[in-house]
């Protein structure tokens, strides 16, 4: 699972959502939302954990058990270790897909620029 702050998570979700529309493939699986709304976390392909660099975001490695969907599990807080309760953004579907990590990377990356031109126009 990858987990980001709220506000990219958000931008990056309507940037692959449009993909999707585009025919691009399901571009976006199922997302996760905190409690707080400080982080989202996208259910990625196991093994994504292994490769993820990407700054301002965290990519959880898990064997895949213990995760049962569809009962949203905890997400990490803004710490990186206290969990908090869990909802579904997108909710699974029932083809088991989940958000294509290179397409996930593009996505922050341009959600990042958006977030940053829009905060300097202040």
């Amino acid at each position: 699972m990858v987990t980001v702050p709220a506000r990219q998570g958000l931008e990056a979700v309507d940037i692959l959502r449009r993909a999707d529309r585009r025919g691009v493939a399901p571009a976006v699986g199922p997302v996760l939302h905190d409690g707080a709304c400080d982080t989202l976390g996208f259910l990625v392909p196991p093994g994504t954990a292994a490769a993820w660099d990407m700054p301002g975001s965290a990519c959880t490695r898990t064997d895949g058990r213990g995760l049962r969907l569809p009962d949203p599990p905890e997400l990490p807080g803004p710490d990186g270790a206290t969990p908090r309760p869990a909802d579904w953004l997108l909710p699974p579907g029932t083809g088991g897909e989940v958000t294509d990590p290179v397409m996930l990377r593009e996505a922050l990356g341009q959600a990042a620029r958006l977030i940053e031109a829009a905060d300097g126009c202040r």
